[in-house]
């Protein structure tokens, strides 16, 4: 049978000054809010700013349609290239620059 031999212990001693700065800095540690660094920074915002008006965009583009009389029936203003095809490109564009703004680091 082998022993291990017991791990040694280490006392630290410390004087009076050192003990009582270091619980002084210990109480204005806990009476101050901790500061964190922000999850996003400034290029962050600036691209979800670029992606919120690529979205503004998108719904403006898709906006309208109205007939010009209740009689007349155009399919040119309701099913235009502008409402089906190019706006909602712009709104996934904005939602795609929205994504990467998060995942940017």
């Amino acid at each position: 049978m082998s022993k291990k031999p017991a791990k040694k212990k280490v006392v630290v001693t410390t004087s009076k000054k050192e003990s009582s700065r270091s619980t002084a800095s210990a109480k204005t540690r806990t009476a101050a809010p901790s500061q964190r660094a922000l999850t996003f920074g400034r290029d962050n915002y600036l691209w979800m700013g670029i992606g919120l008006v690529l979205v503004i965009i998108g719904m403006l583009l898709m906006s309208g349609g109205s007939m010009p009389s209740p009689d007349v029936w155009d399919e040119g203003i309701i099913y235009s290239g502008r409402r089906t095809v190019l706006a909602p490109i712009v709104i996934l564009a904005g939602l795609g620059v929205e994504v990467y703004a998060i995942f940017k680091k």
